[in-house]
């Protein structure tokens, strides 16, 4: 069993995480961080490039404006230059060991207990460890995107998506079906007994505006080729049964039937490979089925280490199965057949997992309760907070969270809900300021913990948030206050937020529109 220990300790070497672990460190703190993945960087090195979701660069400062923006295009080197980057300030790393427990003491965090968790040669988690030691510290940051740490300390937490009555949002809870098709969703056309297709579930028939433990859907962002010498062959998952990939095929003879010839391929594409963002692919959200599974993301979003590596391999399982089907179903064009067909991941880009990111893409889990709870009239400006730290610059982005059976003017089909992008890429326009009390435990649950990705924030709010650079910003945020409560020997809670501003804006940082 090793013991370790330091001044600040931070639990997820996200793009945040990473940031966080440098300022801390030209902070003058010792650091370790801990990244349950054998990568550096979370989604910046599994798809995302840095600076994508970032619509006005000139609003990010400190480290993020820096040096994230410049890493580069490729997972390959934003992973190496990052890996140098952080291993050069002087940061202690450890990597594929994950947290299993919290030890408190007076509403402190005094360590936490870790397993080696080494994934899998795909890069899915592990579905057990071994347990190996203990990792103390003074302040502890959770950069993880699931909130785990702040979790196994005890801190209150959201998950789901709260009704238009909890925050007064309008855009809250259950929302208008988008992408109806006029496609049966029994196993038998036109008997509900029968049962659901599968990748259809029972409408929960909640008003709109309602809240339900819906969240939105996750996915892979990688990267394919029909190069011989690149490819990682996507063969067909085992049982593979074509039958549970009806609604598809069904999807797939209605586009036949709907698209204009000169159209067809191109929107059969958008199932799979999918939506090509900056050469690497995601969910097309205007399609009725995608390269996306729902519904596994509110699974995801409270569970267990197993639970989440069984979401993990389901969604391999998945993206195989589309896969072998527009490949060999005779329903399918029999150009887009070889077309797909010939497709496989491209392992050079991902070379240790076989061509699959060694993350999968989840956009909203856990968000922790703290003072101050981050709205929709927050990303409108309509709010004015003293405390800020910094910016967020994004509109709301929700990708679709159900996939139900909807009559529509009579006609029964299928339709997905949850779907919403306000204000688009840009948002209002205007950057709008995240305050330090949305970064921090609410009153004194736990007094030593930093929350700068799964931060306080309501359904709505947070897709807005939930941007890499923003995760970046306030990690190094999360950092500086650490180091100063660890000066100051003060909670998180009670450090002189001015001064925290100050300093801020000494490093870089851009604390208002």
């Amino acid at each position: 069993m090793f013991e370790r220990n330091a001044d600040v300790i931070v639990y997820g070497a996200s793009s945040g995480g990473c940031v966080a672990a440098v300022a801390a460190r030209q902070e003058g703190a010792s650091v370790i961080l801990v990244e349950p993945t054998g990568v550096l960087g979370g989604m910046i090195t599994a798809g995302i490039k840095p600076g994508q979701d970032c619509p006005d660069p000139t609003a990010v400062g400190g480290l993020t404006g820096s040096v994230v923006l410049g890493l580069g295009d490729t997972p390959p080197a934003i992973r190496s230059r990052l890996t140098d980057w952080v291993r050069e300030a002087g940061v202690e790393v450890i990597t594929e060991h994950r947290m299993t427990s919290a030890t408190v003491v007076d509403n402190r965090i005094t360590s936490i207990t870790v397993e080696h968790a080494a994934p899998e040669a795909d890069g899915s988690p592990a579905v057990t460890g071994v347990p190996v030691g203990h990792i103390r510290g003074a302040v502890f940051i959770d950069a993880s995107y699931d909130g785990d740490l702040m979790a196994q300390a005890g801190v209150d937490f959201r998950t789901g998506r709260e009704g238009r009555d909890v925050h007064g949002e309008e855009p809250a809870g259950v929302q208008p079906v988008t992408n109806w098709t006029p496609i049966e969703p029994w196993r038998v056309p036109g008997d509900p007994t029968s049962g659901l297709l599968p990748h259809v579930e029972p409408d929960h028939g909640l008003p709109l505006g309602a809240g339900d433990d819906n969240t939105q859907g996750t996915n892979f962002r990688y990267y394919v080729t029909n190069d011989p010498d690149r490819r990682a062959d996507l063969t067909a998952p085992e049982g593979y049964d074509p039958n549970d990939y009806e609604l598809l095929g069904r999807y797939v003879a209605h586009v036949i039937a709907t698209e204009p010839e000169d159209r067809l391929l191109g929107v059969l594409s958008r199932i799979f490979p999918g939506w090509l963002n900056r050469d690497d692919y995601n969910y097309w959200r205007a399609n009725l089925f995608s390269q996306a599974p729902l519904g596994l993301g509110k699974v995801h979003q409270d569970g267990t280490y197993a639970q989440k590596a069984q979401v993990w391999r389901d969604h391999m399982t998945y993206l195989r199965g589309i896969h072998t089907f527009l490949s060999t179903d005779e329903r399918v064009p029999a150009q887009f057949r070889r077309t797909t067909a010939e497709l496989g991941l491209d392992r050079t880009i991902y070379p240790d997992t076989q061509g699959w990111p060694h993350l999968l893409y989840v956009r909203t889990t856990r968000r922790m309760v703290g003072d101050y709870t981050l709205t929709h009239q927050d990303v409108l400006n309509h709010t004015d907070p003293a405390d800020s730290v910094g910016l967020a610059l994004y509109g709301v982005d929700i990708y679709p969270v159900r996939r139900i059976p909807w009559i529509q003017d009579g006609v029964q089909g299928v339709a997905t809900e949850g779907n919403m992008f306000i204000g688009g890429a840009r948002g209002t326009g205007t950057p709008f300021q995240v305050p330090y009390r949305s970064l921090v435990p609410a009153g004194e649950q736990i007094t030593n913990l930093i929350v700068p990705t799964c931060l306080s924030a309501s359904y709505i709010a947070y897709a807005a948030l939930r941007m890499e650079p923003v995760f970046c910003v306030l990690g190094e945020s999360a950092a500086v206050a650490a180091t100063m409560a660890l000066d100051a020997d003060r909670s998180v809670q009670s450090i002189d937020v001015s001064r925290l501003q100050q300093r801020l804006r000494q490093r870089g940082q851009l604390l208002a529109p």
